[in-house]
């Protein structure tokens, strides 16, 4: 693979609308296996995400892409990616632990993890979809957690909803905004804010409310 293929792959964000004229209904086959591979596949975490649905979105604005079909296509993608990773780290990633001498991948760290995903595992597998890299790396601790998958699989199509309607929507009707286009990044970090602002402020109440006094033996 040469300099270019690689800058195409890093970048298919900025060059989608030569590609989509390039390539025609393979387009759809293209993006299907980036999303797949871009939350499936731990070895893949750079490939472009929030940037790819945004800019698609606004090329089905134009007439280039039936959106409909793109954001079926896309869930679907995602969520295919999601399991896939949940059962790579189900099956291999608790082989890590094995070793009782390891300064690395140490077994309370494995126990600790378990521990969070039974008490944080369905908003974490929602709102990594979010986040570039953690969606990569989230269905793969889920699965090594041994979270069940029906909970799994349930916040991962909530996410995946979330996220590519939501940024392919996005894009459709706000694409050609300057501002918005150029700040992608930061509107989706303040949508995850938002997300995390109710929850945020019940534990800030709980942790300042005054503890009841002991009732007198």
């Amino acid at each position: 693979m040469d300099f270019n293929s690689i800058d195409l792959i890093l970048h298919l964000d900025t060059y989608l609308n030569l590609l989509v004229n390039d390539y025609g209904v393979w387009i759809y086959a293209i993006l299907f296996l980036v999303i797949f591979c871009e939350t499936g596949l731990v070895v893949t975490p750079f490939l472009p995400g929030d940037s790819l649905l945004f800019i698609a979105g606004a090329i089905c604005a134009g007439g280039g892409m039936d959106p409909v079909l793109l954001g079926g296509l896309l869930m679907l993608a995602a969520v295919a990616g999601d399991s896939t990773n949940y059962v790579i780290g189900r099956t291999a990633g608790e082989r890590l632990f094995r070793n009782p001498q390891s300064k690395i991948f140490r077994r309370d760290y494995l126990r600790r993890t378990h521990e969070f995903y039974d008490l944080h595992g369905g908003k974490t597998v929602t709102l990594a979809r979010f986040l570039p890299i953690l969606r990569t790396f989230a269905p793969f601790v889920a699965g090594m957690a041994k979270m069940p998958y029906p909970r799994f699989a349930f916040f991962s199509v909530i996410g995946t909803v979330a996220w590519v309607g939501g940024l392919v929507t996005l894009g459709y009707f706000f694409g050609n905004v300057p501002f918005i286009k150029q700040n992608l990044s930061l509107l989706v970090i303040g949508i995850i804010v938002l997300s995390l602002l109710p929850m945020a402020i019940g534990l800030l109440r709980h942790r300042l409310r005054p503890s009841a006094p002991y009732s007198e033996r």
